[in-house]
């Protein structure tokens, strides 16, 4: 079991353990203070503390070796513990702007101003670093080459190439960061302007964000479950490393379908002429091994084909080819 836990997702793991410190600081301040800004954040960081303690657990789970009964493997463990993540998350936004109504209508001044501006600064640099480190993980994961301010940019483009985990983690600190500096603003204005009811808007807007973020990520891993099939740029990856064997001319059939945060291979290849029936296999073995060495991929399964010498693989060169025959055709 403590080797498993050992293959859980790192981001989320790291990112259960701050926010399960910020909810205690964030509660027994919102306790002093009455700040229903205050308030609305601990619920967003105890909500954060379960969920990615949760996926945690989930993503080490989907690690466990196929067995008998599950040959497939349990690659989409995970995206089962992040959509009941994400009702705990959907839940938390109903009570936060809850919350934040009552206040709009009924606006209460809050205590201690200084101990809920140390709050939210505590909050800001915990839940950045956590971001910063899903960020890396993003990069990380999907093999981008960042350093510097490079990596927010290739962490925002290639986020839905990550892990579901690393997802939940990386959405979740972007709301905690953002809503974190929204109720320090909140509180701040309302108490140097006497406007009470700038608390309830803040509140109210961090609730409306974790929504956003609840459906997002519903979508996402809803459609992990169900199995979806790899991105493009996973595909073009794949089917480079199959055609770059000095005897494999074509790709007759590529599927690859996600299981949680590996890929599935199908595939038919087409092999020069002339090789015996073992050789044959020899070469299918050879490029089912070179697939394996990629960390992203779980399992092969692999078919062989003499070459019909009709060109099927990239699938746009064929587009570009049939659009050059059709013009021809058209033009004679």
């Amino acid at each position: 079991m403590i080797e498993l836990l050992k293959k859980g997702n790192k981001s989320s793991g790291i990112a259960a353990l701050g926010n399960t410190v910020l909810a205690i600081a964030k509660g027994i301040a919102a306790a002093v203070s009455g700040s229903g800004a205050m308030f609305a954040t601990t619920l967003h960081s105890a909500a954060d503390a379960l969920n990615q303690a949760f996926v945690f657990f989930g993503s080490a789970l989907s690690e466990k070796k196929p067995t008998k009964r599950f040959p497939a493997g349990f690659g989409r463990v995970v995206n089962l513990f992040v959509l009941v993540a994400v009702i705990v998350v959907s839940i938390m936004a109903y009570e936060t702007i809850l919350k934040g109504w009552k206040l709009i209508q009924d606006p209460q001044s809050s205590t201690n101003l200084l101990l809920n501006i140390s709050i939210m600064i505590l909050a800001i640099l915990v839940d950045g670093f956590i971001l910063i480190k899903a960020m890396k993980e993003i990069v990380h994961e999907t093999r981008s080459e960042a350093k510097g301010l490079g990596i927010v940019k290739e962490s925002f483009k290639n986020v839905g190439l990550a892990a579901p985990p690393t997802r939940l983690v990386f959405y979740e600190d972007l709301i905690a960061t953002s809503g974190a500096s929204l109720a320090l603003i909140s509180i701040v204005l309302a108490d140097l302007t006497g406007a009470y009811i700038l608390d309830g808007i803040g509140t109210l807007l961090i609730g409306i964000l974790l929504v956003v973020v609840a459906f997002k990520l519903g979508i996402e891993n809803t459609r992990g479950l169900i199995g979806v099939a790899a991105p493009k740029v996973v595909e073009d990856r794949i089917a480079n490393t199959i055609l770059s064997d000095q005897d494999v001319v074509d790709i007759k059939e590529l599927r690859i379908l996600q299981e949680g945060r590996r890929y599935h291979v199908e595939s038919y290849i087409e092999l020069k002429e002339g090789f015996t029936l073992a050789d044959a296999d020899d070469i299918k073995y050879r490029v089912r091994d070179k697939l394996l060495e990629d960390t992203d991929i779980g399992d092969v399964t692999m078919g062989i084909l003499e070459t019909d010498h009709v060109k099927t693989w990239p699938k746009e060169a064929e587009i570009e080819v049939n659009g050059r025959e059709d013009k021809t055709e058209t033009t004679r």
